[in-house]
């Protein structure tokens, strides 16, 4: 189809033979594979602003999968992972799964449960990004002075603290407290730090 998107899997590890298999099953369906040996030399290279997922192997010398894990979300990153892994003691898979990870797969893996993931992956990572364009499409329509009130607000600020922030009465921080609900359509004020999160206004980790 003219002008589709392209889709690009990510794949990471360090066993040159695991690499190539991997990088021609994909292949073998259609889809474009980028192959790394190692966790720094993806990270380099990796364009978040394509469609697409990585399949990436948690232990390596060097730079293990969950540490280029917690690199990409410091970059901001945000890619699907699918681990594999020979050594999936549960430790390491709660620990995954906890930081996001999308699936996580035993080596030697069964082809087309890979092939599955990659796809729900791909899927998850489209419907994300469709999604992310009508936020922020909803957050161009904010105007200076709401958005000046979202952003204390979604970090949890009281509307008192905002009011004494801006220099304004507490009245009035709740009426643009509401018009801001209601352009960015969100029905609560979790619904609204979701979307602060998913825009990148605020990081997660340093919320009040």
């Amino acid at each position: 189809m003219a002008g589709a998107t392209e889709h690009v899997v990510y794949v990471v590890d360090d066993d040159q033979g695991m690499l190539e298999s991997t990088v021609w099953l994909l292949e073998s369906v259609g889809l474009k594979a980028l192959p790394f040996t190692s966790g720094v030399e993806f990270l380099d290279a990796c364009d978040a602003s394509l469609d697409a997922c990585v399949i990436l192997d948690v232990r390596m010398p060097g730079m293990g999968g969950l540490n280029v894990q917690e690199e990409m979300r410091v970059r901001e990153l945000n890619l699907p992972i699918i681990f594999v892994s020979g050594h999936a003691d549960v430790p390491i898979v709660v620990r995954a799964f906890k930081a996001g990870a999308h699936d996580f797969i035993e080596k030697p893996y069964n082809e087309q449960l890979l092939l599955d993931s990659v796809q729900q992956a791909l899927s998850s990572c489209a419907t994300q990004r469709s999604g992310n364009q009508a936020l922020q499409a909803r957050l161009l329509t904010l105007t200076p002075r709401e958005r000046d009130v979202m952003l204390p607000l979604v970090q949890g600020y009281t509307t008192r603290e905002i009011a004494e922030q801006l220099g304004v009465s507490a009245k009035t921080v709740d009426l643009y407290r509401s018009r801001v609900m209601k352009r960015m359509q969100a029905n609560t004020l979790p619904d609204l730090v979701g979307m602060a999160i998913a825009a990148n206004m605020v990081d997660p980790l340093k919320l009040r």
